[in-house]
């Protein structure tokens, strides 16, 4: 018998208390010693408890404020830590260095979410999945923020908040309501696009690890030159992709609540290592005029098929490790498309740009302002910076007078004291600008042709999942005119795709028709 071992049978056997012998003396959060943990201080045997129990008090109030805001949108989430691998020097099309040469490998924080329903909602609701990228570059940190399916609803910020609060549940009923949702999206033409990749099988995917991921919006790459070119992000899944049926959804169900992380977790522990490629699909800024939809507007995919788009693989990211800790890590992890590194900047995308504010300043509300010095936020290289104080401020302040700047001490004669200035290499790119401030709807929005295409492209199997699936919600609505819009969108697409809608939802062809020709915005159909 080992030492160890005998120590502890004497101990049991003269009655010695062995809590203490092996085990760290529980201390409270201020590293003060705690002497009872099972009982709180009364007055007396009978009396009530004692408010100067500062441990009781300490561990009610931590308790208290153990959860902090749920996000609006992708609260349901997972995430996993990996690398992300440059397949080559990509310099001349951009100056951010995890790009700057083959092999460079650069940190990551992945985070999977469904984007509408709660914290504690199944993993298997039909909703687009956040695929969200944290990249520790060694130029700062780079939040590439996506969903699995390539477009979106909207194409303007100012809608937002109205979209979500159409697919959140009644405010007054507390339940999501078909109602409400396509009351809003019948107003919104462009809508149908999204809706056609979402109520076919794509909108179920089977895991994490089995879906693409879009950027959705477009980028600027700016290389060393400072000449600009437009690029859209997409991950491909190197393990295929894979959907299910609302029946096969609802087995998985039945069985595991959390079936994606529990997948994703799985595969991490068997070192089965998921991967996903980086390919960006890059266009000349003077081609954006050459296309016949807006290449801007977020209700429109990119194909590397499509005239003036040039497809490079990038990279590729591979998820190695599951988090220590849930909440340390993927719940407070904090992305928005504002974090960005030299070489990448944000397009002129209506809704990006709303995006731009409105995702840094949700995580400042969630988080609190120093919530990019949390250690899944905080960036691997060095920070230098005068931003101070605010709510949890940890990080070390400089040990200087100077907390402003310009200052009388910056210079390169100076940098030896530690001061700061910028780098005039890092500016961002100009563009030209012309006309008047207006608040006009975009020149080219072809609404429907992509949906088309999109609906075009899929199996007879999808398109029929596809039809069941938005028949299923559309005749839920108790207005008709609201069910005729949609379908009426669904045959500006596709005569077929709007036909068999019509026929699934019992409404009247010859309407739908008549709602079509006035709302078809392609030249291509318009004489038809």
């Amino acid at each position: 018998m080992d030492h160890k071992k005998l120590f502890y049978a004497l101990t049991l056997v003269v009655g010695l208390s062995s809590t203490n012998v092996f085990s760290k003396t529980l201390t409270r959060e201020t590293g003060a010693p705690v002497g009872d943990n099972q009982n709180s201080k009364t007055a007396g045997p009978g009396g009530g408890v004692l408010l100067e129990d500062a441990h009781l008090i300490e561990k009610l109030a931590r308790f208290d404020r153990m959860r902090i805001p749920e996000r609006v949108v992708h609260a349901r989430g997972t995430g996993a830590h990996g690398v992300f691998k440059s397949y080559g020097d990509f310099s001349e099309l951009t100056k951010a260095s995890l790009f700057s040469k083959k092999d460079k490998v650069t940190p990551v924080f992945t985070r999977f979410s469904t984007v509408i329903h709660s914290k504690g909602s199944p993993e298997t609701l039909r909703d687009p999945r956040g695929f969200a990228v944290k990249f520790y570059t060694d130029q700062g940190n780079w939040d590439l923020v996506g969903n699995n399916l390539p477009v979106f609803f909207i194409r303007d910020a100012i809608k937002f908040p109205d979209m979500v609060n159409s697919l959140k549940p009644d405010p007054k009923t507390n339940k999501q309501d078909p109602n409400r949702i396509f009351d809003f999206m019948a107003h919104h033409p462009e809508s149908i696009h999204m809706w056609t990749h979402l109520m076919s099988n794509y909108g179920i995917p089977a895991n994490l690890r089995q879906m693409d991921g879009n950027g959705v919006h477009a980028y600027k790459f700016v290389n060393k030159k400072n000449e600009v070119r437009y690029v859209k992000f997409r991950w491909k899944s190197m393990q295929g992709v894979k959907n299910l049926s609302v029946k096969e959804a609802s087995e998985i169900q039945a069985k595991d609540f959390s079936h994606a992380t529990t997948d994703l977790y799985n595969a991490i522990k068997k070192k089965n290592y998921p991967s996903w490629e980086l390919v960006g699909l890059v266009m000349d800024e003077e081609d954006l005029n050459k296309h016949d939809f807006n290449p801007l507007d977020p209700t429109k995919d990119w194909k590397c098929s499509t005239q003036h788009v040039e497809c490079t693989k990038l990279g590729v990211m591979t998820l190695t490790k599951v988090p220590k800790n849930f909440f340390q890590f993927t719940e407070q992890a904090a992305f928005s498309p504002a974090v960005f590194v030299p070489g990448i900047e944000p397009s002129e995308d209506r809704l990006l740009q709303g995006r731009l504010f409105s995702y840094s300043d949700t995580q400042r509300y969630r988080l609190g302002v120093n919530y990019q010095y949390l250690p899944v936020n905080k960036a691997k290289s060095e920070i230098n910076t005068f931003a101070q104080d605010g709510s949890y401020s940890t990080r070390v302040a400089n040990d200087d007078h100077i907390n402003y700047q310009p200052n009388s001490f910056d210079g390169s004669l100076n940098r030896d004291r530690g001061t700061m200035s910028e780098n005039t290499r890092h500016k961002y790119s100009k563009k030209k600008l012309s006309g008047t401030t207006q608040q006009e709807m975009i020149k080219k929005t072809l609404n429907f042709r992509q949906a088309g295409e999109t609906y075009k492209g899929f199996s007879e199997e999808d398109r029929r999942h596809l039809i069941m699936n938005f028949a299923g919600d559309l005749n839920q609505i108790k207005n008709k005119k609201i069910v005729q819009q949609m379908v009426a969108y669904a045959f500006a697409a596709d005569e077929d795709y709007g036909t068999r809608l019509a026929k699934a939802t019992k409404t009247n062809l010859s309407t739908v028709k008549k709602i079509a020709a006035n709302v078809q915005d392609d030249p291509k159909k318009k004489g038809e």
